[in-house]
């Protein structure tokens, strides 16, 4: 029963990172397509591998079709991660190549040719040598002791043990190399969690290959193939948290992003729709907005304060020149009044608008602030946005009135 509830919350979480890194599919290179690539893979294979799943696909047309479809997108998740390793690795500076670049190097020439092969040779075993007559609970225990199965599986771990000894001992050479300690510790995990995954494709062909001399009772063998299972998924925590570790700056970075433009979100939409023309495309519903993935988070913040920079600027002919004084005094009385000032003046201003009371003649604009970069304007728009978001249209339309009484004709 544990085994089964972890199966499920380790493909939950393989899905996650898949899914957060799914952005490098789209605006990434090709390393980190790789790495994106071993991660869906893994996914996928976690999700054959849980019991409904399993289930399901041993009961089709093509028995034990669950197995097949695991080993199948686990030996392209491991070419995906051998990939991303070796193409990490596998420059060297100066005239002197380190022995983990040498290593890079040839598994970069064989790689490709070594996974094909291992899929054919398991496919032809799988149709033609291993015996189906029913669905499998459990592949290697219900097929222990038979010559076509332990041929197949066997194909199976030596790829994944060779890989997972090769990844992990690029990983324990850059552990030693790395300068930062979220790296170092992301390394360290990876490292382990390949020489769990070496451990496990030992004892896992220990088994297969004992049993034609051993007589393990369904019972034991049970016993056994949930141990291993046991390990197999601490190997994927161990390796999902070890290369996520060295991304938390980058994670902190994306969600303070996107938590920037759900909040900039009422003021922006307000000015776009006001102002067409100003912003590449109209707006959308608010989470459409917040969740595109065609742009990265950081950069569709500084386009939006840049549209509504430039909103603002146009605001300047539909503001009576009196606006800005009448904003600063109501806002006084306000805990922030000078963001609250620049909110009552874009609220006022938009009013006009909406009435089509433009002026050839630009009022002067909101007071200059001292601010340096994108990051201290988006701050600054936060919290215009939080006075914004308190005030009224009737308070706008009024603060207006008055601000159109007070200006000399």
């Amino acid at each position: 029963m544990i085994v089964s509830f972890l199966s499920y919350a380790i493909a939950v979480v393989m899905t996650g990172v898949a899914l957060w890194r799914l952005p490098a599919v789209i605006y990434g290179d090709a390393h980190r397509r790789s790495l994106w690539a071993c991660y869906a893979g893994f996914a996928a294979a976690l999700w054959l591998k849980s019991p409904a799943v399993k289930t399901w696909l041993n009961n089709s047309a093509v028995t034990d079709l669950s197995i097949l479809a695991k080993h199948y997108v686990s030996i392209l998740a491991i070419l995906a991660i051998c990939t991303f390793v070796m193409t990490n690795y596998g420059k060297a500076e100066g005239d002197e190549v380190p022995r983990h670049v040498v290593v890079s190097r040839w598994v970069t020439r064989v790689g490709l040719q070594t996974a094909a092969g291992a899929l054919v040779v398991m496919t032809v075993l799988f149709f033609t040598a291993v015996h189906r007559d029913h669905p499998s609970i459990d592949f290697m225990v219900d097929h222990r002791g038979q010559w076509g199965a332990s041929a197949y599986m066997s194909v199976f771990y030596i790829y994944l043990g060779a890989s997972s000894a090769i990844c992990g001992y690029q990983w324990a050479s850059a552990y030693r190399r790395a300068d930062t300690r979220l790296l170092r510790a992301g390394l360290l995990m990876m490292t382990i969690a390949m020489g769990i995954g070496v451990a496990y494709v030992i004892s896992r062909e220990f088994f297969i290959w004992s049993a034609f001399y051993v007589d393990y009772d369904y019972e034991f063998a049970s016993k056994y193939a949930e141990t291993t299972d046991l390990m197999q998924i601490v190997l994927f925590f161990l390796f999902a948290i070890g290369a996520s570790v060295p991304t938390t700056n980058t994670a902190a970075s994306r969600w303070s992003a996107r938590r920037a433009l759900y909040r900039l979100y009422p003021l922006w939409r307000d000015l776009m729709v006001a102002l067409p023309g100003k912003s590449f495309n109209p707006p959308a519903a608010r989470w459409r907005e917040v969740t595109r993935l065609s742009t990265p988070g950081d950069v569709r913040v500084d386009r939006w304060v840049a549209d509504i920079g430039d909103a603002v600027e146009s605001l300047r002919h539909y503001a009576p020149p009196m606006l800005l004084p009448v904003a600063e005094q109501v806002a006084a009385e306000s805990e922030d009044p000078q963001p609250m000032t620049e909110a009552l003046w874009i609220k006022a201003s938009l009013q006009a608008v909406t009435a089509g009371e433009r002026s050839s003649q630009a009022s002067a604009g909101l007071p200059s602030k001292p601010i340096a970069d994108t990051d201290a304007e988006s701050s600054w728009l936060l919290r215009v946005q939080d006075a914004y978001a308190q005030i009224t249209n009737e308070q706008a339309r009024r603060l207006f009135d008055t601000a159109k009484e007070l200006t000399p004709a």
